[in-house]
């Protein structure tokens, strides 16, 4: 471990996504060295991403990439940082994640979200109005799928008659949910079923204040305890001055968020949460851009202001250099994270 016992944990999250016109056996290859330089590091956890159908960017699926990481990560945990439950069958996402869970030796997070572009839901048939049942009741059927109930259900979607999962996650009774939620409403919802909130690495600092204490009340009101675990996912672009991480982060992360803008996504945050602005506007109080001092304190203050327990940092987008990324690595190693 990095930190201290009682400390923040680290984690990296892989962003999955490169350029169309990039090699994606290079792009494969440049995921792993990041993974393995945070292994040797220290960091604590590994977070892998789920999209379909990538407009503008494509994107490796994320349960083949865990399996490859399972043997690549040593004692790190390795999380799913979304699956797109509401899309899946319940019982193939139950044992596949049984299976990761299985491959990593019982250090599996598992991340689940909504999701919210239209055209992956539409590839998968699944309709607007329906999103949100299929997610509560696929979510509740994994869960009950792998502490070993025998369930009866029938659902347009999925059927089981006595049915019971013969594949059982290592972690007993079952590993660790996060929700995902971007709206306030998501956000309720996983204060109600998950585990924790894997808070989004795009909301604003007030955003995600005002959502945390909303988080929170919404679990003492339902009578659950406090949540162990307040894990914080951040775009970070650390390098050795300012002026660096400014001109990398305008080459990189301001495309990769006109393409989020260009897929909805800042429409399902609060209102007032927009991503209509230039990069300058739309880092403050959001996005760490900067020298080791300034992701310091940028850190520092995020995780003070919403209790965080875990930092989830992304440092590479599509189409950057991987060099880049791992200069981030090492300064955040070295310099930042040994700090928190």
């Amino acid at each position: 471990m990095m930190t201290p016992s009682g400390g923040v944990r680290a984690g990296l999250n892989l962003t999955l996504q490169y350029a169309p016109t990039e090699s994606a056996p290079a792009v494969l290859a440049g995921h792993l060295r990041m993974a393995e330089a945070v292994r040797d590091a220290g960091w604590d956890s590994v977070f892998v991403a789920q999209h379909y159908l990538g407009e503008k960017m494509a994107h490796l699926h994320p349960l083949p990439l865990l399996g490859l990481l399972s043997s690549a990560a040593g004692d790190m945990r390795l999380g799913a940082g979304i699956c797109l439950l509401a899309l899946q069958n319940p019982v193939d996402v139950a044992e596949a994640y049984a299976t990761a869970d299985i491959m990593c030796g019982g250090r599996l997070v598992f991340g689940a979200g909504l999701g919210y572009r239209d055209v992956e839901y539409e590839a998968f048939g699944v309709s607007a109005g329906r999103r949100v049942e299929r997610f509560v009741r696929n979510l509740e059927l994994v869960s009950r799928l792998w502490q070993g109930e025998t369930i009866d259900v029938d659902l347009p979607w999925c059927r089981l008659d006595g049915g019971r999962l013969s594949t059982l996650p290592v972690q007993r009774p079952r590993p660790p949910i996060w929700l995902a939620a971007n709206s306030d409403q998501a956000v309720r919802r996983a204060a109600e079923l998950g585990d924790a909130w894997l808070v989004n690495p795009h909301a604003a600092m007030s955003t995600v204040t005002r959502q945390m204490e909303l988080f929170r009340t919404t679990r003492a009101g339902a009578g659950l305890p406090p949540p162990v675990d307040v894990p914080l996912m951040r775009e970070v672009v650390c390098a050795p001055d300012r002026a660096t991480a400014t001109a990398r982060a305008r080459r990189h992360l301001a495309g990769k968020y006109a393409v989020y803008r260009h897929w909805g996504q800042d429409n399902v945050l609060p209102p007032g949460d927009r991503f209509d602005t230039d990069l300058s506007e739309l880092s403050r109080d959001r996005f760490l851009i900067g020298n080791p001092s300034d992701c310091l304190l940028g850190l520092r203050e995020w995780i003070e202001r919403i209790g965080a327990t875990e930092v989830i940092l992304r440092v590479h987008w599509a189409g950057a250099p991987i060099e880049e990324a791992l200069q981030s690595i090492e300064l955040l190693s070295t310099e930042v994270l040994p700090y928190l």
